[in-house]
């Protein structure tokens, strides 16, 4: 059966969204903590090591400081946020206390992960903790990060945690039942997907479909980070929340939409050029070297039509094909002055992620 892709796991990654940890007014329900909390500590009791991913830092924030309304400034959400981490983090320590677990903050923003060492170090802490039989917490450091509190909502972070720790599951658990293949706020018909592959083009046909409500991400940034963790051979499953439901999926009982893995096993050296290098050059390539790409070759400047965005060596590059679509990144070993002078034989970029859907950076 498909879903036995999931019952055997011995380390998970669980992400809840805002949508689940927080009430009406945004702020957040320390009910769902308190079930959730039961949840994580049955599947430790079972074996299992559970990284948890959750947001909510700046629901819990408003609670304390009493804000009923989500506020728009960026500077009066990162307020927010810094009260609220230490808010929420005292409710996980309290109440995994009960099952005589311990818990550790782990405060991580894009920087992190887009340097290498610093990429490895936040493995390496995340990878100690399990060891120890500490409950790992994990948030985008909201208080200093524009980025999440902007635009990821956490579920893209989550990915990245799913990877870098080599989980062998990633389950997103939000306010619907999993992936629709059309909205079911707006259709009666739309049907629920219950099987899907990380790299298909209905999925990344569902990704404009699938900007809601819930958090900031919605379900786009959930689908791109399905589509993450299934290039690293990491399937996702999305589902609904219950005061089962991880046990639900442990199980594998038919819930929500499994988003089925590549079978290949990537090196952490290419998943970080995928998801964590940061990118400064661009460029189009033609359809010869498009091709040539498919093949695993490196790509050489004859096959390069147009530098869009100039670089320097080693710098991180992304490729596009004609039609403007992302296709590959790497690293230049040569800057884009030295192509346009011409040196050939020196000119190549080392392509180290080959056709990717969806695009590591959308």
């Amino acid at each position: 059966m498909e879903r036995n892709l999931l019952i055997e796991t011995s380390r998970m990654v669980v992400k809840l969204g805002t949508g689940i940890l927080t009430g009406r007014r945004k702020q957040i329900d320390p009910r769902k903590i308190e079930q959730l909390v039961e949840q994580v500590a049955a599947q430790h009791k079972d074996g299992r090591e559970v990284v948890v991913v959750s947001s909510g830092a700046v629901g819990a924030g408003m609670g304390v400081l009493n804000i009923e309304k989500r506020p728009t400034d960026l500077s009066d959400l990162q307020a927010c946020a810094a009260v609220g981490q230490s808010a929420l983090m005292s409710t996980y320590s309290e109440l995994f206390a009960k099952y005589n677990l311990k818990v550790a903050q782990v405060l991580l923003t894009h920087d992190d992960l887009e340097d290498q060492d610093r990429h490895l170090n936040a493995r390496n802490t995340i990878v100690s903790l399990l060891d120890k039989g500490v409950i790992p917490i994990v948030n985008e450091n909201d208080a200093v990060s524009y980025t999440e509190l902007k635009f990821g909502d956490n579920d893209r972070l989550s990915a990245i945690v799913a990877i870098v720790v080599k989980a062998e599951k990633l389950v997103l658990i939000t306010n619907q039942e999993g992936l629709f293949d059309s909205d079911p706020e707006k259709s009666n018909n739309a049907e629920k997907i219950n099987y899907i592959e990380y790299d298909s083009e209905e999925l990344a046909e569902l990704i404009p479909l699938s900007a809601t409500g819930e958090g900031v991400g919605g379900f786009s940034t959930k689908i791109m980070a399905s589509q993450m963790a299934g290039f690293s051979g990491i399937p996702t499953q999305i589902i609904t929340w219950s005061d089962e439901c991880i046990k639900k999926v442990v199980n594998s009982e038919d819930i929500g939409t499994l988003v089925r893995p590549s079978s290949k096993k990537v090196k952490l050296k290419k998943l970080w050029i995928a998801y964590g290098m940061p990118i400064i050059g661009k460029i189009i390539i033609d359809d010869g070297a498009k091709n040539a790409l498919t093949k695993d070759a490196s790509l050489l400047s004859i096959g390069i039509k147009e530098i869009k965005v100039p670089f320097e060596i080693n710098d991180g590059v992304e490729i596009f094909d004609s039609n403007d679509l992302l296709i590959a990144k790497g690293i230049s070993k040569i800057s884009s002055k030295e192509f346009s002078l011409g040196k050939e034989a020196e000119g190549k970029v080392v392509i180290c992620l080959l056709y990717t859907s969806p695009s590591p950076r959308d």
